[in-house]
């Protein structure tokens, strides 16, 4: 399945958060989305996942907008940012509660979350859970309908190395099955190692859309590349 986006604009009364934004990500490999804090790129994502209406344009998965989709679930798995369960449920019951909503199966709860490595504190409460651990039952949620498109916002945000390779291999693997990935994080070093291709957002404008290697040519890092495409010397 393919995520296209075409001129989408979102506007916040008089500031422009996303300004005739267009790019496409195909299935078969990860594309990471790159952009300093407030470039547009949370904005971009809510709107593709229906949470926000656009201003103008569209971002369709499969030709058809999210709340349009029969299943969503089990076409798009998404992790965003500030986005989490209720910190006194458990995480068993967090996960049953999607599933049940979306006529998954109770097997893949403990599926995803064994897949995480969540098993041995699924009946723990959330708010127990460190910030990678909650990361991790959030990626679980994301699992849950075995979707085509995975739409992940810093998702090894708080894991430990491990999780990180863990993370890294684990999309890798899901894109190289056909399916599509598209990943938003902060972590250049990270991403030059996970994405295949890349789409740089900067002040709500596309400043770059390809392969890893197109971006990066004529630099020595994908991290100097982006520093000269946002002309973002700060950081992020």
């Amino acid at each position: 399945m393919m995520i296209e986006v075409s001129g989408l604009s979102k506007r916040y009364g008089a500031k422009v958060a996303v300004d005739n934004v267009s790019f496409t990500v195909r299935p078969g490999r990860v594309t990471g989305f790159l952009g300093p804090n407030g470039a547009g790129k949370s904005t971009t994502l809510r709107v593709l996942l229906g949470l926000d209406h656009p201003t103008g344009g569209t971002a369709l998965i499969e030709g058809k907008r999210y709340r349009d989709l029969r299943h969503p679930l089990r076409k798009v798995g998404a992790l965003l940012e500030g986005a989490g369960p209720v910190p006194e449920r458990r995480a068993v019951d967090h996960l049953t509660w999607i599933a049940q909503s979306n006529r998954i199966p109770r097997r893949r709860v403990w599926e995803v979350l064994d897949l995480v490595g969540l098993s041995d504190a699924a009946r723990q409460p959330v708010k127990k859970y460190s910030l990678g651990m909650g990361q991790r039952l959030g990626i679980a949620a994301a699992l849950l309908g075995d979707p085509e498109i995975l739409v992940l916002d810093e998702p090894v945000n708080g894991l430990d190395p491990d999780g990180i390779r863990w993370v890294r291999n684990f999309l890798r693997g899901y894109a190289a099955s056909g399916r599509t990935v598209l990943l938003s994080s902060h972590l250049m070093a990270e991403m030059a190692g996970t994405a295949d291709e890349a789409v740089v957002i900067s002040r709500g404008r596309i400043v770059a859309h390809g392969s890893l290697d197109a971006i990066t040519a004529g630099h020595p890092s994908l991290e100097t590349a982006f520093f000269a495409l946002t002309g973002d010397r700060a950081g992020w």
